[in-house]
């Protein structure tokens, strides 16, 4: 009787584990070589804080706007940078977009430091478009995007 409850035991966790699939699942967020995701929110675009900061770089490299900004602090390890779209496209063509950079800095520095990161522009393609203008808010020059 011992033996068959090790057997069922057995071939249930057999079963269990054979039902956990691996790669069924789609990715929660598209896979990409950029840091970060760059979010599609009008309410937080219109009311977020930032810290003060100097956009002094921005290119493209395939889905990713790399963006180089100056802050005052001590090494910017502890910097949260987000990019935020409006949710709005003007029906120009190609169409735009417009979105802001926010920077949340708590380092009491006074250093000026640069820092590089880049964010995943997929979430702002539009269907039936092959390019979309992107103006960041900050920065005096829109960024073409050609996907």
């Amino acid at each position: 009787m011992k033996f068959s409850r090790i057997i069922i035991l057995v071939l249930s966790m057999t079963l269990f584990l054979n039902m956990q699939c691996e790669g069924d699942d789609p990715a929660p967020f598209p896979q990409t070589n950029c840091v970060n995701l760059t979010l599609i929110d009008s309410f937080s675009y219109e009311n977020a804080t930032t810290s003060p900061y100097t956009i002094t770089g921005v290119d493209i490299n395939e889905d990713c706007l790399i963006i180089t900004i100056t802050a005052t602090g001590c090494d910017g390890s502890t910097w949260d940078m987000q990019l935020l779209d409006s949710d709005s496209v003007d029906e120009s063509n190609p169409p735009q977009r417009y979105v802001k950079f926010f920077l949340v800095n708590n380092e009491a520095c006074l250093a000026e430091i640069s820092k590089t990161t880049s964010f995943d522009l997929s979430t702002l393609q539009i269907e039936g478009e092959n390019e979309i203008i992107i103006n960041i808010d900050q920065y005096s020059d829109p960024i073409t995007y050609i996907y």
